[in-house]
């Protein structure tokens, strides 16, 4: 059985980076209806690949390689109830020569709904959400009897040693210390993602 074709969506940073103009002139272009285009629960503006490639068209710009190819770019769920925290290291990772598309969660629930709705090819997970902690999320994307298909990387302030010993045994491979700084992060983003295209 084949799933349905994935919809990707791209953020404003990167439609901005396609047609060289600033992120608030794309975001003005949606908001002005413009641009074809929606608000997340977060604020945040997305443009689906093909309202994207027909903007660019209509507009006689260039259609770049990975948005004609219709492949576009892995989606990866990012996962904090810290506000601050989240919204810079989603900004440090849209800066960074990573070639992602973001989609927050604030909650081990939202995160869930997220990850079912976008089938991430990668989620950076808070250790310790307001309602479910790491491990909680982990076991309901495993069950039933589900093997974990996408790379997760926990993001931690302190965990016991002991949870890290499970997180490894449920097939998370990377766990930062946040301590370490947002850069840590990005760079176990990067070998995570290359692995997958090994994979």
């Amino acid at each position: 059985m084949s799933l349905p074709k994935q919809k990707r969506y791209w953020g404003t940073q990167r439609v901005a980076r396609v047609c060289q103009v600033s992120p608030a002139t794309v975001a003005n272009w949606i908001d002005q209806g413009l641009l074809k285009g929606h608000k997340t629960p977060t604020g945040r503006r997305r443009v689906e690949a093909d309202d994207l490639k027909a903007f660019l068209r209509a507009h006689d710009m260039a259609v770049p390689q990975d948005l004609a190819n219709g492949h576009g770019h892995a989606t990866v769920v990012v996962v904090d109830d810290d506000p601050g925290y989240l919204k810079a290291l989603v900004l440090t990772i849209e800066r960074s020569e990573l070639d992602v598309e973001v989609v927050e969660a604030a909650t081990g629930v939202d995160a869930l709904l997220e990850i079912g709705r976008v089938q991430p090819e990668l989620i950076v997970l808070d250790y310790s959400l307001p309602d479910l902690n790491a491990p909680e999320v982990i076991r309901r994307l495993l069950e039933p009897g589900r093997q974990l298909d996408v790379e997760v990387i926990v993001a931690t302030g302190g965990m016991p040693d002991k949870a890290a010993v499970e997180l490894r045994e449920m097939g998370v491979k990377t766990i930062v210390n946040k301590v370490d700084g947002m850069q840590a992060v990005v760079e176990a983003m990067q070998q995570a993602l290359k692995r997958r295209k090994v994979a």
